[in-house]
């Protein structure tokens, strides 16, 4: 069969690899066209787009790039009809993926979304148009499958895919550094930039890790120009699995900092108009998933004017010399794996497609 999958960052370009992978030990004649990274390119599919082009995050950014992503979306439409897929796999990344659900819905196409868009944020009516334009939702969080039955639309709970990722048997003994993960797009990493430098100086004895990708500009990390700096490009998990401490930007990363059982804190600014609106918009209490899964704050969250030096500088305190505290956490992280559920889900969400095909 014939799959074109559609991704727009570095996490879905991580899943997608993975559940491309899936689909070709079921479908063995599987051809597959995608938007997405090079995990998803050595895993068999043929890229269109690389996520580094096509990933726009915040009003501003929204607005001023509206000209190329009206761009991306007609090329995509118009790849989409030549191509004629048997489905359209959707991965997260709503803004995009939303309005080619519909127009694949409009033009026949058989439509599935992995990794639903987080709409139990905000933008929960949104899920009529789910309901309307998607022909299959598979989520990796448990309470994702009331939500959407609050809106009478059945979907699978699949498992999250990152515990299928991450590699038990690497973990290192040593763990003597500390994390910082300013994110994947390009506004995060500057925004993110000088706080974590500032903290980094704070603790000159301590060394500082940063997870890079070598898909943007190297420039884009000159920020992290304090001494006990270093940036690692393309390889979060190896340094994660070296650290005791970690500053997380919110999303799929504090999931994977706790998975990993590195105690952490969330740490998140955006523009000051990209955050007015979201914090009229958005219906969570918090906004890493960590927390969401667990219903409670497990991990400190220090967002847009709370994400200051002396914040997070107290928190690193606390996590790096408090035992009792650390020891917390790290329970509430096995908490947490026992409700995503076991190993399996690329595989799941493969054989759910699959009999959704048939």
């Amino acid at each position: 069969m014939r799959y074109y999958i559609i991704s727009g960052e570095a996490s879905g370009d991580l899943h997608g690899s993975n559940f491309i992978k899936a689909i070709k030990q079921i479908d063995s004649s599987a051809q597959i066209r995608a938007w997405g990274g090079d995990r998803m390119k050595a895993a068999g599919a043929t890229l269109v787009h690389h996520y580094s082009e096509t990933a726009f995050m915040g009003v501003w950014e929204v607005v001023k790039n509206i000209r190329r992503i009206n761009s991306l979306l007609n090329e995509c439409k118009k790849d989409i009809l030549e191509y004629k897929p048997d489905v359209v796999v959707l991965i997260d990344y709503p803004g995009f993926n939303l309005r080619m659900a519909k127009f694949a819905k409009e033009n026949n196409f058989k439509t599935c979304w992995y990794i639903s868009p987080k709409l139990w944020a905000w933008k929960e009516n949104r899920a009529h148009d789910i309901k309307k334009y998607v022909g299959l939702m598979l989520c990796i969080f448990p309470f994702e499958v009331d939500f959407y039955h609050r809106w009478n639309y059945e979907v699978k709970f699949v498992g999250h895919p990152l515990l299928d990722a991450l590699d038990d048997s690497n973990f290192s003994t040593e763990r003597n550094s500390i994390a910082l993960l300013p994110g994947s797009r390009e506004q995060e990493i500057k925004s993110m930039a000088k706080v974590y430098n500032s903290v980094a100086q704070n603790f000159p004895s301590e060394k500082f890790l940063v997870a890079a990708l070598s898909v943007h500009n190297r420039k884009i990390y000159s920020g992290f120009n304090s001494k006990n700096i270093q940036l690692v490009f393309d390889d979060t998990h190896a340094l994660l699995r070296r650290a005791r401490a970690a500053l997380v930007n919110s999303g799929t990363a504090t999931l994977e900092t706790a998975l990993l059982d590195v105690p952490q804190m969330v740490c998140y600014k955006t523009s000051a108009l990209t955050y007015m609106i979201a914090k009229q918009l958005v219906k969570v209490k918090w906004i890493s998933p960590v927390n969401l899964v667990l219903e409670k704050e497990a991990v400190r969250e220090f967002i847009q004017q709370d994400c200051s030096l002396n914040n997070l500088s107290n928190e690193l305190e606390k996590i790096l010399r408090d035992e009792n505290y650390r020891k917390e956490m790290l329970q509430n992280y096995s908490e947490m794996k026992t409700l995503l559920g076991g190993k399996g889900a690329s595989e799941n969400a493969a054989k759910e497609l699959i009999d959704f095909l048939k």
